[in-house]
């Protein structure tokens, strides 16, 4: 149950009420984010980037985002990742294995487990080790790179925003928490 109250959508008016009818406001994430006009389009605007405009291999960051979840216990951000996850074709061996949080397994590539490993770190330590950054430089452009810690960097802020208001889960959430593991 949420913390905050979700905003009242059909009384948003001007540039606003403009905006969240392009958005679609089908998602709670997006309902309670309207509390805050300036922060729902900077929000959405940094995601959007993140998502859709972005060199970085939409695997990797789909594996990167789900790590981030995982470690934060936000069983929203993983249930709609584990989806767009599928959507980029990230195999089933692989969510399953984020599931059991192990980045040793042999579902994963060595870029795979190099991105896990930089995720890891930079969640708990703030800042990637010189072997971290090392290991993904081997294969990463510097912007895929930029790309992947301010990847890791904004899903920590979504999982903290989610948990902290309490953002009531989607259809099929309460299914799938069943198996979920978090």
């Amino acid at each position: 149950m949420s913390r905050i109250p979700y905003y009242e959508v059909e009384k948003a008016t001007g540039k606003h009420a403009e905006f969240l009818g392009k958005l679609g406001t089908h998602l709670n994430i997006y309902r309670m984010l309207a509390n805050s006009e300036a922060g729902l389009k900077g929000f959405v605007r940094m995601g959007n980037a993140l998502l859709y405009r972005c060199e970085l291999d939409p695997k990797l960051r789909e594996i990167a985002i789900l790590r981030v979840g995982r470690h934060s216990r936000c069983a929203y951000e993983v249930f709609q990742h584990e989806r767009i996850a599928r959507e980029v074709d990230v195999a089933e061996d692989k969510i399953a294995a984020l599931r059991d949080a192990t980045i040793e397994a042999p579902a994963f590539s060595d870029h795979e487990k190099a991105v896990l490993r930089f995720t890891d770190e930079v969640v708990r330590n703030v800042k990637a080790s010189d072997k971290a950054v090392k290991a993904v430089e081997a294969f990463l452009s510097p912007g895929a790179l930029v790309e992947l810690t301010l990847t890791i960097g904004y899903y920590m802020m979504v999982c903290r925003f989610l948990e902290t208001t309490g953002v009531d889960g989607e259809d099929g959430q309460a299914e799938w928490l069943k198996t979920a593991k978090i």
